[in-house]
């Protein structure tokens, strides 16, 4: 039900805390929600008031109530938690831009809690930022499962039939319980229902027309949004771009794993040339598939958990990607070389990766069948073949999380006929939304897409250098459309940024 004072959101916040230490654990990102104490008004505008810490100064936090399910919007409500920071310059005010987090299960309201670097001095000069947690996430009812069942998971790497049933057994038991212990939201946790909390978000804030930049998974919502309600477009940017069109599971994968494996070949690229490269002169291949076989021995100690080893599955998808996200190629060239000469571990099990965060809310949107082991195993061996350095990967994980998942909002191409022209933005090497999806999402927005493409690496790219910060800030803050075909170079320090 919405919450109707300061109290109430501190319970919520509380409950969060409760669940996390003891019966069930939020698994949508946040374990704790940030603390919110704003309630929405009774005409729905928003009620803000100075977020709690850990907040940075100047944060302000609201409420706003929305339906459960938008297909009966006199049931069950929640409140979905909002944060933002006003525009910072005197005079030459846009309005307020919405910011989609990605994830799934990133939170809005902790993004713009403690700051928002990620966008330029010129949007944050222009327009007040605002963020929200999607249902599901942080603040905004988190969904909250039983910590014994999550510790339960099988593991994605399934060896047989038998196997395979009982993944699918588990996936039945867990939804089960997280569905009890979330509540009526868990089966309304798909993009579409979060486009229309989008809208509403828009109208509370009184724009006429919407000023949205989604991130990754927030790129999702943004396209949809656009779908939905393409005459209350202002401006859209999609940077680092999902492609919801994909039609099969097999090629969801591929794509997945081809995007990966290219990161991984530019890093060993500029390993090779860069002096400066700490594997330098080495073959970077072998050294990773050493360190890649010391982890599946369960010798290969966590740099950031001395004692403990690391699994396969966090070398891969926690040490690496999370460099190439940052494009720091040099960082990642350190972390392996100063694994590769640490004392290996006694051998021993290594344990299961924890459930993805916000898996309900992916499988909500993907829809991933796979009809038995048999064709399983054969996906697996194709994501291994185009990703050989890269085994593990977080995407066949998510796969066999959602085996069996109901799928409210699938795949299919996009819409938007009467939009307004839509700026595409990703880099050639982005490793998690690959160049082709950003492409193809161009192609499928048709007259308004605008595909701006970033020459270098990374996830996100907007503020990579002054060609791309300036083509986004004249589209947002004065509707100045790039040309079609515009490129932007590389930072020329793009490893190590």
């Amino acid at each position: 039900m919405p919450l109707r004072d300061r109290s109430a959101v501190r319970r919520i916040a509380a409950r969060g805390t409760a669940m996390a230490v003891g019966a069930a654990v939020a698994v949508s990102g946040l374990a704790a929600a940030p603390a919110v104490h704003a309630s929405p008004s009774a005409a729905g505008a928003l009620r803000w008031e100075p977020c709690d810490a850990p907040a940075q100064p100047g944060a302000e936090c609201a409420a706003l109530s929305v339906p459960v399910d938008w297909a009966h919007p006199g049931g069950p409500r929640l409140d979905l938690a909002v944060a933002r920071r006003k525009a910072t310059g005197p005079g030459a005010h846009v309005g307020s831009m919405v910011f989609g987090p990605g994830g799934p299960g990133d939170s809005g309201v902790d993004r713009v809690m403690r700051g928002i670097s990620r966008f330029s001095p010129e949007v944050r000069r222009r327009f007040d930022i605002v963020s929200f947690d999607p249902r599901g996430v942080g603040g905004s009812n988190p969904v909250a499962c039983s910590v014994d069942l999550l510790a339960q998971r099988p593991s994605p790497e399934l060896k047989s039939q038998a196997d395979f049933d009982a993944t699918m057994a588990y996936n039945r038991r867990l939804r089960a319980d997280c569905r009890a212990r979330t509540g009526p939201v868990f089966d309304h946790l798909d993009t579409t229902q979060t486009v229309r909390d989008l809208d509403a978000l828009r109208a509370a804030l009184g724009e006429r027309k919407l000023t949205f930049h989604g991130s990754s998974y927030g790129t999702l919502l943004g396209a949809q949004y656009a779908e939905t309600y393409p005459r209350r477009v202002r401006a859209m940017v999609l940077e680092s771009v999902m492609d919801h069109s994909v039609p099969t599971t097999r090629g969801f994968l591929r794509a997945e794993a081809a995007t990966a494996e290219d990161s991984f070949q530019e890093f060993v690229k500029w390993c090779d040339a860069a002096a400066d490269c700490a594997l330098h002169g080495r073959d970077v291949h072998d050294v990773w598939q050493g360190l890649l076989a010391r982890a599946g021995r369960g010798e290969l100690e966590d740099p950031a958990k001395p004692g403990t080893s690391l699994s396969p599955s966090d070398l891969v998808n926690k040490v690496a990607f999370r460099k190439f996200y940052q494009a720091d190629f040099a960082g990642l060239a350190t972390a392996i070389a100063g694994m590769d000469a640490s004392k290996p571990l006694p051998s021993s099990p290594t344990s299961i990766a924890p459930l993805p965060p916000a898996t309900p809310v992916f499988c909500s949107d993907w829809h991933l069948p796979v009809r038995d082991y048999q064709e399983y195993a054969s996906l697996v061996t194709m994501t291994n073949t185009t990703a050989p350095d890269l085994p593990h990967l977080l995407p066949i994980q998510m796969a066999a999380a959602c085996l069996g998942a109901p799928t409210p909002n699938p795949q299919h191409r996009l819409d938007t006929h009467g939009a307004p022209p839509i700026l595409v933005s990703n880099a050639l090497h982005d490793p998690a939304t690959g160049y082709p999806w950003a492409v193809s999402v161009a192609r499928q927005l048709g007259r308004s897409g605008v595909l701006l493409t970033y020459e270098g690496h990374g996830h996100g790219s907007v503020t990579s250098g002054p060609c791309m910060e300036g083509a986004v800030d004249s589209y947002l803050t004065d509707l100045a459309v790039p040309p079609r075909g515009t490129s932007c170079p590389a930072l020329p320090s793009w490893p190590s940024r």
